[in-house]
């Protein structure tokens, strides 16, 4: 569902991104896991068409990103950190909006929405303006609008920044559903927690390339020996000691 081909991303002489490689499959929860500006949402953001390589290739689905574009984000749903949203709309106002910009059959849009705002428990606020939301309630709307075309491929950046413990188990839950469903889920993260349960395959990246990668069993071998996830993290990226010395 994902290949990129040696990618780099410049931000004058400094590389967010270098050679990057990655090859996911689709159907799977793909985690993307780092240290702060190691190059995640550089990366994240490229995936979904918001920025463009300083140089290498993004295939979607086949499709060459630089090629595509439109095609590629028909099929796309895209869920960043924080969330932009319309705030003087009301919650169904603007899942019509968005739906309106997919192209969603009328019909099909107003059962997607009935849907949605019943799976993130937002029905009672529906005729509300965003702008009274709690940000947790505008990270599940910004998650139905995400979904409401159907994407085959969901990239998701840090999904559970506002959530409570009761919001975060929904949207694992629902994660897991839609790759049972064939959805492929790239989600970067920085709760190694939720990567280790519900993440089929993991890659660690430093530095803006991609350290190390696999299951997390795999990762346990390669670190040789048995250890958590947050053990392999701070130990791939040399943060062990930097944790020690603070503490």
């Amino acid at each position: 569902m994902i290949k990129t081909i040696k990618i780099n991303k410049l931000y004058g002489k400094i590389k967010a991104v270098h050679e990057l490689d990655l090859d996911v499959q689709k159907g799977i929860i793909y985690g993307f896991i780092g240290p702060n500006g190691a190059g995640k949402t550089t990366t994240i953001k490229m995936l979904a068409g918001i920025l463009k390589p300083t140089s290498g290739k993004i295939f979607i689905n086949g499709m060459d990103m630089a090629v595509h574009p439109v095609e590629i984000k028909k099929i796309t749903g895209y869920i960043p950190d924080r969330p932009f949203l319309y705030e003087k709309l009301t919650g169904y106002e603007f899942l019509k909006f968005v739906a309106g910009l997919y192209m969603v059959d009328p019909v099909k849009t107003k059962k997607c929405i009935k849907d949605y705002l019943n799976l993130f428990e937002l029905e009672r606020w529906q005729d509300e303006l965003i702008e009274t939301y709690s940000h947790g309630m505008k990270q599940r709307l910004i998650m139905s609008a995400a979904l409401i075309h159907e994407p085959a491929l969901l990239i998701v950046d840090e999904p559970m920044v506002g959530l409570d413990p009761k919001a975060g188990r929904l949207v694992k839950d629902i994660f897991k559903r839609l790759a049972q469903k064939n959805t492929t889920i790239f989600m970067s993260t920085h709760t190694l927690s939720l990567a280790h349960e519900i993440c089929d395959e993991i890659a660690v990246i430093q530095k803006g390339s991609v350290i190390a990668s696999g299951t997390t069993d795999e990762l346990m071998v390669e670190a040789s020996k048995d250890e958590t996830l947050e053990d392999i993290f701070l130990k791939l990226t040399n943060q062990e000691g930097f944790i020690n010395d603070s503490m």
